[in-house]
């Protein structure tokens, strides 16, 4: 078996590629391919984080997410989480950006502190921060 060297990329599916380009792009993510055969708008950020955005997704629970809002839990990925360095200074820009913060800032066991907001298609982003054991670490 091949060893697994790293995440290549995040695949998200929206109903708008326009409105989820631009959302994305207020946190540095830039279209590096569009491929409409393949309904599918590759973002890049300057990290190296990839996001492959996937239209055609149904408005079936345009106010929920069936993988996070429903009683009934469903498998399936919740949430993407990025790591920051400034966890404040990732609030300050959300809250610039009129980005409703649904749960946060918590700070984990671990000792991470997360904040967690949605896209316009109300999937879950994290954005959190390592603690500072964790940072020393690296």
């Amino acid at each position: 078996m091949n060893t697994i060297k790293g995440l290549d990329h995040i695949g998200i599916r929206v109903t708008d590629f326009n409105r989820a380009v631009n959302f994305y792009a207020q946190f540095g993510f830039e279209v590096v391919r569009k491929d409409f055969n393949e309904r599918v708008v590759v973002l890049l950020h300057y990290n190296g984080v990839v996001l492959n955005i996937l239209d055609s997704a149904t408005r079936l629970h345009e106010e929920r997410n069936v993988l996070m809002d429903e009683s009934i839990k469903y498998p399936g990925y919740t949430h993407v989480a990025f790591r920051v360095t400034d966890i404040d200074r990732v609030i300050q820009h959300l809250n610039k950006l009129n980005i409703v913060i649904t749960e946060g800032p918590v700070t984990f066991g671990d000792g991470k502190t997360s904040v967690f907001f949605r896209d316009p298609d109300r999937n879950v982003i994290e954005m959190t921060q390592p603690s500072l054991q964790v940072k020393a670490l690296s």
